[in-house]
Formats: structure tokens, C-alpha cells, sequence
């Protein structure tokens, strides 16, 4: 039995799972295993340094797969913001036809990829832009709880509101994001009126993610506590996992009238991902979601989405049939 959904069926992928993307993790090996395991896994765009090294990856990437994947192109305010245009151009001409868009002022990038017939999954935090983002012509939306990891917004509303709330207004596909992680959280998500589930710190978790062992096993090893919220005070809140850098960015912030450059040695990119490739936990920011207290191995990308899929249909065909009297 398949689980088929308005997103599967518009989306033509065989099941509701969608790995978004993540930075310094969205890569060719993460993204092909997810595609090959009938999911649809999204590249990340800023994680190549350049325009060019985007459209390799998107060909590296076909080699290792012949079914569908798509390209996250994240849009943050900056004061020399990335050559945008110019990565919207190696995804056009990388034969890309689904794209993840998240954070700033979509419209030029979602018009720009609708010229092209690419189909756009918009990510955001609240009812009222996935209502913006539908108005501007994107295709889905991916609506991300307060338990996800990275940026939730600053509404603090959980999935289990937020979903549905969203699902009451939006029209067009709709994948719920943030705090799944298995079949149950797919039989949930799909009861509050989601198509699928999109999902980032489970995918993490797995054999073919390009991280090291070690952030892997001390994400077994948390539970659903060890997450801290940074840049509350700056109003730009982000949900990471728990470990000394973090803490000691949350301390800062509550002595009160914390800046940016209070912190930014902490948070600095260029520190996490060394952290990441020594394989130090505690050396620096990784984004992880409060789903790390549902995860306790590290299987392959096709064992973890079969498993989703068996469990979720048990859920909707054993338990909540046996319920109805």
C-alpha cells in the first residue's frame, strides 16, 4: 500500500516525504538516496560557494539519480546579499523543475521560476505568509512548526496549531515541517490536513548524510530538551542544539541589551562547519529540532523512509480504524 497525496500526485514523487534543505548538508549524496527512496530531497543552494558549482552539483547529483530532486534557494536580507540571479540561472539551466524557496521577499524568484514551468514550495512560519506566498503563485507551501530546527519565526506556535490553522486557509498542497520523524508524525501530519511531511534533522540522522558520526551519535544520544533558542532578543529566533557554545549565547543574551557582535564569534558559519568536519559537537551552532528525542538510530536514507511509510499506514489503518466503534 502507497500513501498517496495531492503533493505526491502533483509533485510526481511515490511518497509525502520531502528532505529540505539544509546548509553544508543539502548535497549530492544527501539529496540522490532520498530521490532513490521515492522522497523528494532539495540540494542547497548556498551551500555551493558558487553559481557554477551549484549547476555541478545539480549534475553530479542526476548521475546518482533518475528521479525527481529540486534545489533549496534560501533569500535572506543582507547587506551584500549572494548573486541571487545568478543561482536562479544555474537551477534554470540545470533542468531543475522544483524549487524550495524560504525566507525573504520570494516574489522576483517565484516569478522568475514560473517563466521556466519550475514548480515552487514556499517555506514559512506562519498562516499569514503561506497566505502571501500562495497570492504570489507558489505551487505549495511548507508550513514550519516552533519545534523545528533553524528559524521558526517569532510567533511561537507548535505544529500541532499550526498545521491545521494553515490547512483551514491554504488551497495548494501543503507539507508540515518541523518535529517529524517517523510514521506516526506522518499519520499526524497528514490528520491536520498536511499532504507530507517535510523533514531536516532526521534526515540528518542517517548513513548517508554528509556529517560526521559523531554529530550523528550525539543526536541519538539527546532527547527532546536538548535544544536551545538563540537570537531571542534580536528578534531573529533560531532553534539549535544544545551544547556549550549555545548555552553560552543564551547566557549572554539574558544579562539584556545584547548586539549581534555580542555573540557573533560564537555563531560565526565558518565555526560551526569546522566543528562539524572535526566532528566536535561542542564547537560551535548546528541547527537541530526537538524531534532529536524521537531518534534513536542511524539508518540508511530508504530504511528510515520505508519504516516512515509502513508505520504511518499502520497508525491510519490499524489503530485509528480499531477506534471507530
Amino acid at each position: 500500500m502507497a500513501i498517496k497525496t495531492r503533493f505526491t500526485e502533483e509533485f510526481g514523487i511515490e511518497h509525502p516525504i520531502v528532505q529540505g534543505g539544509m546548509q553544508w548538508v543539502g548535497y549530492a549524496e544527501m539529496v540522490a538516496p532520498v530521490a532513490n527512496a521515492g522522497g523528494l530531497g532539495f540540494l542547497t543552494a548556498l551551500t555551493q560557494p558558487t553559481p557554477e558549482d551549484l549547476y555541478k552539483e545539480i549534475q553530479r547529483t542526476k548521475e546518482m539519480t533518475d528521479k525527481p530532486f529540486g534545489v533549496n534557494l534560501t533569500i535572506l536580507p543582507a547587506i551584500k546579499p549572494p548573486p541571487y540571479a545568478e543561482y536562479r540561472q544555474a537551477i534554470i539551466e540545470g533542468g531543475i523543475k522544483i524549487v524550495e524557496t524560504a525566507g525573504y521577499k520570494p516574489q522576483e524568484h517565484i516569478d522568475h521560476f514560473k517563466e521556466h514551468e519550475i514548480k515552487i514550495i514556499h517555506k514559512c512560519t506562519a498562516v499569514r505568509h503561506a497566505l502571501s506566498a500562495e497570492r504570489m503563485g507558489a505551487d505549495a507551501i511548507s508550513i514550519d512548526g516552533f519545534e523545528c530546527a533553524g528559524h521558526p519565526g517569532e510567533d511561537d506556535i507548535p505544529g500541532l496549531i499550526l498545521i491545521p490553522a494553515a490547512a483551514n486557509k491554504v488551497s495548494v498542497p501543503m507539507l508540515a515541517s518541523g518535529g517529524s520523524g517517523d510514521g506516526r508524525g506522518l499519520a499526524a501530519a497528514l490528520a491536520l490536513g498536511a499532504d507530507g511531511i517535510n523533514m531536516g534533522t532526521r534526515f540528518c540522522v542517517t548513513q548517508e548524510a554528509p556529517i560526521h558520526p559523531n554529530f550523528k551519535q550525539q543526536m541519538v544520544e539527546n532527547d527532546e530538551r536538548d535544544t536551545k533558542l538563540i537570537f531571542r532578543t534580536l528578534h531573529n529566533t533560531a532553534r539549535v542544539m544544545k551544547n556549550s557554545v549555545s548555552s553560552e549565547v543564551v547566557d549572554i543574551e539574558l544579562k539584556g541589551g545584547a548586539k549581534f557582535e555580542d555573540v557573533q564569534h560564537l555563531v560565526a558559519g565558518v565555526r560551526g562547519r569546522k566543528a562539524m568536519e572535526d566532528g566536535d559537537p561542542d564547537g560551535g551552532i548546528w541547527s537541530a529540532g526537538q524531534v532529536q528525542g524521537l531518534i534513536d538510530d542511524i539508518p540508511t536514507v530508504k530504511e528510515l523512509i520505508d519504516r516512515i511509510i509502513a508505520d504511518a499506514e499502520a497508525v491510519i489503518k490499524e489503530r485509528m480504524t480499531s477506534m471507530l466503534a
